[in-house]
């Protein structure tokens, strides 16, 4: 007996994050642990008289390959992945990953020439293919996120199949407001930090491209950030986690980064020119993600949170910075975490992590559950 709510999960990738469509073609991602959504999909797929293809991820074999990539063999990779992307209409990745750490022994020099040569596939399916990424529960991520197997099983498909119309709905004005808005400050223990965001789109996420979701995301203006950010949560960036990361920006540029690692944090921030700027901000509105578990895919729609992003810009909130990576790290604003003030043109719109402006309320988690 499949449980309802990989049913439902199902139902909501495929009605909801894709609107598959009879006759579509629609490429299913995922490692081998997912197979029982994997299975719910191919079904749905079928009903809805479309075409599912499916392609195994394991990391192990993964791992092995990444050791020795060179620019050639990634070439043929890419042309192939273009080719099988320029073919669907759709794209599903499911996530059942029980080590995240499995890459942490890849040389950084891999992981560049990779980023470098695959980029152009990235950017096509993200900005020409309806797509969506999800985790799919696994012993690995119940351990990270300090559960048991089945509380954890419970907890990703509940935060999964929140009503995402109407978290839509209650995202409209936060939308709007960060479109009218120019300046951006953020207060927080070990933060105070001022940027722009005029004239950069505010896209709400409700559940089309990642799956859990929850945040109103935009970008600041390129050279306007000014001051210090230090983040509360772990850090997960290609098998490595940091922690205690406390980033100073002038001009836009990020002049002093500290860690945990501060050595290996900077070497990833010399990997190319754009690896020093943001290309997102965003503020995390999911009800029921309430704690870090070292996942960004929860960790960056945590209610009361917001991350503010080193590397490429989305297309959608493009401020024109580009690089080969972008990596969301979370700020939790919320009073057990030491509080914090957001504040758009000098004025208070979230304080611990709860809006206080009558028109975002419906975004605080008791409205939203």
């Amino acid at each position: 007996m499949v449980d309802p709510r990989i049913k439902q999960l199902a139902k909501t990738i495929l009605a909801h994050s894709v609107k598959l469509q009879s006759k579509q073609r629609v490429m299913i991602k995922g490692h081998v642990n997912a197979k029982p959504l994997i299975l719910e999909l191919i079904d749905q797929t079928y009903q809805l008289g479309a075409y599912p293809y499916v392609e195994m991820l394991d990391d192990d074999i993964s791992r092995q390959l990444f050791m020795g990539y060179e620019k050639e063999q990634l070439e043929t990779i890419r042309d192939w992945d273009m080719k099988k992307y320029q073919d669907v209409d759709a794209i599903v990745v499911i996530i059942g990953e029980e080590n995240d750490a499995e890459l942490a022994d890849v040389p950084r020099e891999k992981f560049r020439i990779r980023g470098e040569v695959m980029k152009p596939v990235q950017q096509f399916y993200i900005n020409n293919r309806k797509w969506v990424l999800l985790n799919f529960p696994t012993r690995g991520l119940a351990q990270k996120a300090g559960m048991s197997s089945p509380k954890f099983a419970d907890f990703l498909l509940d935060v999964c199949n929140v009503d995402y119309q109407k978290m839509a709905e209650a995202m409209k004005p936060l939308k709007e407001l960060m479109e009218k808005t120019d300046r951006v400050r953020i207060v927080a223990p070990g933060t105070d930090l001022a940027f722009s965001i005029k004239g950069i789109p505010a896209i709400m996420c409700a559940g089309e491209n990642n799956i859990p979701d929850g945040e109103v995301f935009t970008a600041p203006v390129r050279d306007s950030v000014n001051g210090t950010i230090t983040y509360n949560t772990p850090c997960p960036y290609q098998g490595t986690t940091f922690r205690n990361v406390s980033l100073t920006f002038k001009d836009g540029k990020i002049v002093e980064a500290r860690a945990d690692q501060t050595e290996k944090i900077n070497e990833i921030f010399d990997i190319d020119e754009g690896a020093r700027y943001v290309g997102e901000f965003a503020i995390g509105v999911n009800p029921l993600i309430r704690e870090p578990m070292g996942d960004i895919l929860f960790d960056e729609k945590i209610c009361g949170s917001l991350h503010f992003t080193p590397g490429e810009a989305y297309e959608e909130a493009f401020n024109g910075n580009r690089s080969s990576i972008h990596w969301d790290m979370v700020l939790i604003q919320r009073p057990e975490y030491g509080g914090g003030e957001i504040y758009f043109d000098d004025v208070l719109i979230r304080k611990d992590g709860l809006f206080v402006v009558p028109e975002l309320e419906g975004l605080n988690p008791d409205r939203l559950k």
